[in-house]
């Protein structure tokens, strides 16, 4: 009932902000489209023991179009239709799919964005965006929301959102949004849908944030935010198995010093876990200096990480809680590798990372960006064929990356990552995660 009155609701809210578009407006258009083109290679991505099979080599294809109908500065209507598809070269053996289908699996055309803006709504001081849309980058560098469709891993990012934005002074705004975001697309039809539902989520969740940025002072940017989210247990698993309820209350902050800059965000969680209390913290500070008048444009950065684990001496839950951020913005191969604790794919949770960055730009169109970082548990968890239960060092992840911008429409990078495994794992062969891409836009 509670799942067909937020879809009643979230329809409704989109056919009132499209009928909200005077019919007598003179419409201007654009449109675009995207292709990207991937080839990944993932070793001992889950178990770090060469003896198992989870390696995968495969490419990925995915395929995007867009068009945007303008009805005036203030009104306008944007779409997206996407399509992401696989094919692999190997693939350990699987009891859910064939091994046709895993060779060669052709996937839906799905409505990745729909939505309308209505700016200076009711001609006060907020805009108006209904419908499926896409939160990247925009709040917080994505440290809880980011990822509304964490399941479909980079197909899709989106959220099913009202989202109210009240620009209250040229240096202060305010958010206000409401989400709803199922395990699977129940919202908006899918073409060539001939087989199971691509999962997006664990189970089924639902959110309201209020959100407020603020610029007053000079060089600093300010965030602060409250985020009530809800996690249903139908079909829920790993840590996400029992029903959830989480207040995260947080802070971003931004400070600009050039040539240094100072960044972190510390955000709190309470609530509840099934049956048990929840109270967790989480957060980061990072120290960035840049050199960007010497050759090569060097840049380096300090960052120290901590999102708490649950202690399982206490009936309470201490686990952070990941929110939106079920995405891989420490370490691709890691995103995939916590999987194994927590059941879920991309759950940040129980780490503490030291973390180091330096980057150059040897051309005007080549950059390359070293990271190391120094990975451990803040809790220990049961042992297990894959996590030895008596140790916290999670092991040392350097990372390698090649950007280069061939046009201003056309790009490529390689990625390369690899886990030394520390003993809070049974085995001990290294991890490895390979990427490269090509990404086109018109």
């Amino acid at each position: 009932m509670r799942k067909k009155l937020a879809l009643y609701c979230f329809t409704l809210a989109l056919a009132f902000a499209i009928n909200s578009i005077p019919a007598s407006a003179e419409v201007t258009s654009k449109w675009g489209s995207a292709f990207r083109l991937r080839h990944e290679l993932w070793k001992n991505w889950k178990d770090m023991d060469s003896d198992q099979l989870d390696n995968r080599n495969f490419f990925r294809f995915k395929n995007s179009i867009w068009g945007q109908l303008n009805f005036d500065k203030t009104q306008s209507l944007y779409a997206k239709l996407t399509n992401e598809f696989k094919a692999y070269t190997y693939l350990a053996p699987s009891t859910t799919k064939t091994d046709k289908a895993f060779h060669f699996d052709i996937d839906e055309v799905f409505f990745d964005n729909l939505y309308a803006d209505l700016n200076n709504f009711l001609d006060l001081p907020v805009d108006l965006r209904v419908g499926r849309q896409d939160f990247l980058g925009t709040y917080g560098e994505g440290f809880l929301i980011m990822d509304g469709t964490p399941q479909d891993g980079s197909r899709s990012f989106y959220f099913n959102a009202i989202k109210a934005a009240w620009k209250t002074n040229d240096k202060n705004s305010v958010d206000f949004i409401y989400t709803k975001n199922p395990r699977d697309d129940t919202y908006l039809p899918i073409i060539n849908e001939n087989k199971t539902p691509q999962n997006l989520n664990t189970t089924d969740e639902e959110a309201y944030i209020l959100y407020w940025k603020n610029k007053d002072i000079k060089d600093i940017a300010l965030e602060n935010y409250y985020i009530l989210k809800r996690e249903d247990d139908d079909s829920g698993a790993g840590y996400q198995a029992q029903k959830g309820t989480i207040n995260t209350f947080g802070s971003f902050a931004k400070y600009n010093l050039a040539p240094f800059t100072l960044r972190g965000q510390l955000a709190y969680q309470n609530g509840d876990y099934g049956d048990n209390d929840r109270d967790a913290i989480g957060g980061y500070v990072y120290v960035d200096r840049d050199f960007a008048k010497a050759k090569m444009a060097p840049k380096v950065s300090l960052g120290y990480i901590y999102l708490s684990g649950d202690d399982r001496d206490t009936t309470k839950n201490e686990g952070w809680d990941p929110l939106f951020s079920r995405w891989p913005w420490l370490s691709e191969l890691y995103v995939l590798s916590m999987s194994a604790e927590t059941g879920i794919s991309g759950y940040w949770t129980n780490l503490t990372a030291w973390r180091m960055e330096f980057s150059i730009k040897p051309t005007e169109k080549t950059k390359l960006s070293l990271w190391y970082n120094y990975l451990r548990a803040n809790e220990t968890t049961a042992a297990g064929s894959i996590l030895s239960g008596d140790n916290k060092d999670r092991g040392h992840l350097p990372q390698a990356r090649l950007d280069y911008a061939i046009n201003k429409n056309c790009n490529a990078y390689i990625l390369a990552e690899y886990l030394f495994p520390g003993k809070y794992y049974a085995n001990d062969s290294g991890g490895l995660f390979l990427r490269t891409e090509l990404a086109i836009k018109f």
